[in-house]
């Protein structure tokens, strides 16, 4: 596995072409949620990568500085493809995640807006659900939040 991450004036044209192809194979196509992926928010992202030995994008997170999404800084598109699922890559994704965000912005918060059926996932992570839950794309979601990164 290959892991890389980058802010998105380092990202190839190939590079963003597969990160879009597998968040809309995904999001859209696998959940059946029609939105408007291309959001903005990818100008300002680092977008973290996890390649398989065939150089397929496997898994895929974006990162957000303060202020993008919420006050605090933010995760989205947390994603790992049908063929890397149950491998145990979407926890090393959350951790090289967190790690990043350490590395960068210290022990700060973290705020993201969850799929509901994932409340567990991030709760391994030290993520508490905030407020009531809601529905984006007709999927139930739960804002949560993360206090400090400690790894």
């Amino acid at each position: 596995m290959y892991w890389s991450i980058k802010h998105f004036k380092e990202l190839s044209t190939t590079e963003l072409y597969d990160i879009f192809t597998v968040r809309i194979s995904t999001f859209v196509m696998e959940q059946n949620c029609h939105y408007q992926d291309a959001d903005g928010k990818d100008l300002k992202a680092y977008h973290l990568q996890a390649h398989n030995d065939k150089n397929e994008l496997v898994a895929y997170a974006r990162i957000l500085p303060p202020g993008v999404s919420y006050n605090e800084i933010s995760i989205g598109r947390v994603l790992t493809t049908s063929k890397a699922r149950n491998l145990g890559i979407g926890k090393e994704l959350m951790s090289k995640t967190m790690l990043f965000i350490k590395e960068k912005w210290g022990e700060v918060a973290v705020c993201i807006s969850a799929q509901c059926y994932l409340i567990k996932f991030y709760e391994d992570f030290g993520f508490v659900c905030q407020g009531d839950e809601y529905f984006e794309d007709d999927i139930p979601h739960i804002q949560m939040l993360f206090s400090g990164v400690k790894l």
